[in-house]
């Protein structure tokens, strides 16, 4: 039986891969930057259109091959690419984006932008220098004729200038819209490629939100007020059948699109997010209303010019709502002080994960709409057949669902969905020659993965695992007994002496210690269903290879869709006069019908596929007793020793402190390794503060890493 390829053959064929996709990234960054240029829209762009033409794709042909097909080809071998990483590179560490994103330094720590990254702040205001660019260019070069074009149209000259803003504005706004979609796909290989994930990306996807927003609200004003300047209001009730030279949009589409749109934006403002969650949540699905409307106000083949993180996210999008429709098996759930439960479910054996993954968790018996993110608690080496997830109070839907639970009579078995679970790109922290983990309240629960993987790690012969300081500020001193968690499940054959562990656990709302009564600590064991299955990846053990085969199939079919239609449909109406005389609104109503068609074709065979080989491991668990985790010690803190450096029972190793908190610049300047990873998780306060101490020391061994759910 083969070794597989070298250590030297792959890092040959990830710098090929990288280089190359690297080329082609650029190439369609250059394409953006060029769009607004004379020299694109009169030369290169009619001479692609002369080529691509054809009677089979029509007028989109050019769009799809210019702006559509790169970013899908990226995916496609990106995808490619994390699938022999995963199967013959375990080491993370290599990839050389993921060393740029986790070896940044600060630039800021507070402010409307949150903590932001020196990579990140170059990034953004290239960006925003490619929209001030695009704005520049297309005003700049209409404006150069809007006397001739005001004396033709027997207006003033301010109001042609006024329309030719409108105009620029909508055209800058589809290079935001262009990218607004790449952050929230979930299991996208092109963020993991670039070591980014989706839910470290979401600030990302705020940013262009706003940005997005502001630039098509101008522009819906801009015509407005245009409109009502020349009486014309009447323009706003216009929706073209037909493109023609005077009206090559659809009015009343846009303005819907637009109200959709600001609906979402309306409720997507911190204070009111974090206030009014379900309001946000369930508004943002307006997505749907938006994208629709948007393809009818512009057409089908101009939207393709956005159209590859929209199907990107498309496919994601189908895949978690395959997976969603499976009932998970739960097993139990342990009822912590201070309103905290873990839940744990059963598993599949070639489920792997790494630490700080998270899974979406959905119970319908609440609400069947609302999903909400967690970190996976348990570790995927030393827990081979459940997954955990530990859920604290702080919000309507985590009390409903401790209500559920802590009933003197509880439920015998738990309904639940989950999506994911969803890896972070790298796991860096083994790196470090020492950890500092700056928790608050339920932020602890990235934590415990971490140290489990450590503690897992340190058991292997010849590896060197970091030292590890977990500060952590909880505000009852119930809430202590979230530290039993640290521990692995009872029967566990590792040597708990080898984890090198101090504890700083910080008490602010109380200053007398409480004991904690072991009875309200209870473990409830479910009985679930039979048709119960336990958590798997949607697309199985070789879930990147999969994604890369659904992306290029289903884009294939979509060609051949589009094909078919436009040679024995379209054409023998048009004629490529670019819905001149074929319905603007059928056309782009084919366009997203067969987007969808594709997509579904594609994604349900490889789903189906891979669901036959966890259908046998079901019906395998099916015919065995279900094995349920043994409860750990009631409390941790206080009854079980660990060994821990050096080489103390965790008691000793425990460090409790009642009334204060953590005086986090003086803690972390204590530290004199060289290479200290610093991470944090918690209140948008306290990661802000470990920020600001990190970025203020002059030397470069605090390497700071966030963690953090709270959009």
């Amino acid at each position: 039986m083969g070794s597989g390829p070298s250590a030297s053959s792959m890092k040959m064929v990830s710098a090929v891969i990288t280089l190359l996709l690297m080329v082609v990234f650029l190439g369609y960054m250059m394409i953006w930057s060029m769009t607004p240029t004379n020299t694109f829209y009169l030369n290169w762009f009619p001479d692609v259109e002369k080529k691509t033409s054809s009677t089979y794709l029509g007028e989109q042909g050019s769009t799809i091959l210019i702006y559509t097909f790169p970013i899908l080809f990226i995916a496609t071998v990106a995808s490619l690419y994390l699938h022999l990483v995963k199967k013959y590179d375990h080491d993370h560490n290599t990839r050389f984006f993921s060393q740029m994103i986790l070896s940044r330094r600060l630039a800021i720590t507070k402010g409307p932008l949150g903590i932001v990254t020196r990579t990140e702040l170059t990034f953004l205001a290239m960006f925003v220098a490619l929209l001030v660019w695009s704005l520049y260019s297309y005003m700049h070069d209409i404006f150069a004729f809007a006397s001739v074009q005001a004396a033709q149209e027997k207006t003033q000259v301010w109001e042609v200038k006024l329309e030719t803003a409108g105009l620029s504005l909508g055209l800058v706004g589809n290079t935001c819209l262009a990218f607004l979609f790449f952050p929230v796909a979930r299991g996208s290989s092109v963020l993991h490629f670039f070591g980014l994930t989706s839910e470290a990306s979401i600030k990302y996807h705020i940013w262009l939100g706003h940005i997005t927003m502001a630039i098509f609200t101008a522009h819906g004003l801009c015509y407005v007020i245009y409109w009502s300047s020349t009486q014309q209001i009447s323009q706003m009730l216009e929706w073209s059948k037909f493109r023609t030279e005077k009206a090559k949009v659809s009015n009343v589409a846009g303005e819907i699109a637009l109200l959709a749109g600001l609906v979402m934006w309306a409720t997507s403002f911190g204070r009111i997010r974090r206030k009014f969650f379900e309001l946000f949540y369930y508004s943002h699905h307006l997505y749907v209303v938006f994208v629709i409307f948007y393809v009818f106000h512009i057409g089908f083949a101009q939207s393709c010019l956005i159209l590859p993180g929209f199907y990107l996210f498309l496919i994601d999008r189908y895949l978690r709502l395959l997976q969603s429709q499976k009932k998970i098996r739960s097993v139990a759930a342990r009822i912590l002080p201070s309103k905290t439960v873990e839940l744990n479910f059963s598993k599949s054996s070639g489920l792997s994960y790494a630490p700080t993954s998270i899974a979406f968790i959905n119970v319908p018996s609440i609400s069947r709409m609302q999903w909400h993110p967690f970190t996976i608690t348990s570790n995927s080496n030393m827990d081979s057949d459940k997954i955990s997830v530990v859920i604290k109070c702080d919000g309507s839907w985590s009390h409903e669902l401790y209500q559920i639970l802590s009933s003197p009579s509880p439920t015998s078995r738990l309904e639940v969905s989950v999506e994911g679970p969803y890896e972070p790109p790298s796991t860096n922290f083994m790196r470090y020659e020492k950890l500092v983990l700056v928790s608050g309240g339920s932020g602890i629960t990235p934590f415990i993965s971490i140290i489990r993987e450590i503690n897992f790690q340190s058991n292997r012969r010849g590896n060197r695992t970091p030292r590890i300081h977990l500060i952590c500020a909880f505000k009852k001193y119930a809430n202590l007994a979230m530290l039993e968690l640290l521990l692995p499940v009872s029967g566990t054959t590792l040597d708990l002496s080898r984890l090198q562990l101090q504890i700083e656990a910080y008490i602010t709302q109380e200053t007398e210690p409480r004991t904690v009564n072991k009875s309200s600590i209870r473990t409830i064991l479910f009985k679930p269903d039979p048709s119960d299955a336990p958590v798997s990846a949607v697309l199985g053990p070789n879930s990147w290879l999969w994604l890369g085969a659904i992306i290029s199939s289903s884009f294939i079919i979509f060609l051949l869709l589009i094909g078919l239609l436009t040679r024995f449909y379209i054409f023998p109406i048009d004629q490529n006069t670019n819905n001149m005389k074929y319905p603007m609104p059928a056309s782009s109503a084919f366009g997203m019908l067969f987007v969808c068609l594709a997509i579904t074709i594609a994604a349900s065979a490889a789903f189906l596929w891979n669901n036959r080989e966890n259908g046998k491991e079901l019906n395998q668990i099916r015919t065995m007793d279900m094995s349920t985790p043994a409860p750990s010690p009631a409390s941790l803190v206080y009854e079980t020793e660990l060994e821990s450096f050096p080489h103390q029972s965790l008691r000793q190793a425990t460090t409790v402190l009642l009334g204060r908190r953590p005086n986090l610049k003086k803690i972390l300047s204590e530290f004199k390794e060289e290479n200290i990873g610093v991470y944090v998780s918690g209140p948008r306060t306290m990661r802000q503060e470990v920020a600001a101490v990190c970025s203020s020391f002059s030397t470069d061994n605090l390497h700071f890493e966030s963690i953090s759910f709270s959009w």
